[in-house]
């Protein structure tokens, strides 16, 4: 298990999962939860590959903070298919304060641990992370 500079440890399943989103394909996105008790990010759900984006939205929870991957797929204007896989810091305004602290201090360790983000949002309402958002910022 890795070390956050929080002092929260990074599970193994969180970056082996990470390694299938990115080099296999087979999640569209992967939920992130800090065990305040155990003091370690661990993955809280695997998003299948035919999932969209309102499956995932749905999975980030209203008043607690999560780190969350999505794995972004669109058309250039080219007509191209690409994809970008996207960091995304949950962390709701009705969240509690000692959450917010925990996940802001431990956000840049464990974003590191995943290996091949490419563009991150941080988001405390789904309004800074709407499909919108992450049209405009693929490209």
């Amino acid at each position: 298990m890795a070390n956050s500079a929080s002092g929260m440890a990074v599970h193994d399943d969180c970056k082996l999962r990470f390694m299938e989103l990115k080099a296999k394909r087979t999640h569209r996105f992967i939920v992130f939860k800090i065990e305040e008790q155990q003091k370690q990010v661990i993955v809280e759900k695997l998003g299948e590959p035919k999932e969209g984006y309102e499956e995932f939205a749905k999975c980030l929870p209203a008043d607690e903070c999560r780190y969350a991957v999505y794995d972004f797929e669109f058309m250039t204007e080219g007509n191209v298919p690409k994809s970008r896989i996207f960091f995304i810091a949950w962390s709701p305004d009705t969240s509690r304060v000692r959450s917010k602290m925990i996940y802001a201090s431990s956000k840049d360790k464990f974003k590191r641990e995943l290996d091949g983000i490419q563009i991150e949002l941080q988001a405390t309402d789904p309004s800074e992370m709407d499909l919108d958002v992450f049209k405009s910022r693929a490209n």
